[in-house]
């Protein structure tokens, strides 16, 4: 039987390097909120080559993404991972089937997301992320479900978004030209009536925060991780002295 300071084992099922890394630094990071400065839960993290994963999208081979997601999740299963997470939204595309074969129980990106927007009273999300991701019913899903509207920007904008992903973003190059791209179309979004942006790519967060957003962000990386860390940590090992500012 676990004792009582026991915390979960993280499991992180990485797709691109940038937005892997980002996730493991803040549970990492943050959770010494929860449990004391330096501490946090065990992770373990395993990624296939992101040029595998891009294959399948390109092909539009969920089930490939699938098995590349159950191939990661056995491996982390037998490093002794107790639940997982994907930090990667696109390949959430195929979580319907990954799930229904998992040796282990998943959080969704989408739900920490649409969650954390219901507890700040958004109604109107804007959605960013790879084209596959925003062309997707991921989050549309999600948000119709939890009776939230929700506006992508227009088609040119999210194939030139998807571009920069995929050829700057995960490789970590920043240009002040394209965090004016992003901001630009932020604005648009704001013009058509929303009210907040989901950052819907574990990149963007990198480039695009609050400080720098004309409407407030939903930064999926940031609250996957944090739902991970209090999956992770019992109540009873939290510092009761920790509260959310």
């Amino acid at each position: 039987m676990k004792n009582r300071h026991y915390t979960k084992h993280v499991g992180i099922v990485g797709c691109s390097a940038e937005g892997a890394a980002l996730c493991y630094k803040t549970i990492c990071t943050e959770s010494r909120k929860y449990l004391g400065e330096h501490a946090h839960p065990e992770i373990s993290m395993h990624t296939h080559s992101l040029a595998r994963y891009v294959k399948c999208l390109e092909a539009n081979d969920l089930r490939g993404v699938g098995d590349l997601m159950l191939s990661s999740a056995n491996k982390l299963k037998a490093q002794g991972a107790d639940f997982l997470v994907c930090p990667d939204n696109t390949i959430h595309k195929a979580f319907d089937y990954v799930v229904q074969k998992s040796p282990l129980p998943w959080l969704h990106i989408g739900d920490c997301v649409v969650a954390a927007a219901q507890a700040l009273g958004y109604k109107k999300p804007g959605i960013l992320g790879t084209q596959w991701l925003v062309e997707s019913d991921v989050y549309p899903a999600k948000l119709v479900t939890a009776g939230l509207s929700w506006q992508r920007p227009p088609k040119k904008a999210i194939e030139n978004i998807g571009q920069l992903i995929m050829h700057e973003l995960v490789y970590g190059i920043f240009k002040p030209e394209t965090v004016q791209y992003f901001q630009n179309i932020i604005g648009d979004l704001e013009d058509a009536g929303c009210d907040s942006v989901i950052l819907g790519c574990t990149e963007i967060p990198l480039i695009i925060d609050n400080s720098n957003s004309s409407i407030p962000t939903l930064n999926s990386n940031r609250l996957l991780a944090e739902a991970a860390i209090k999956e992770a940590i019992p109540v009873d090992r939290r510092m009761s002295s920790y509260h959310t500012s």
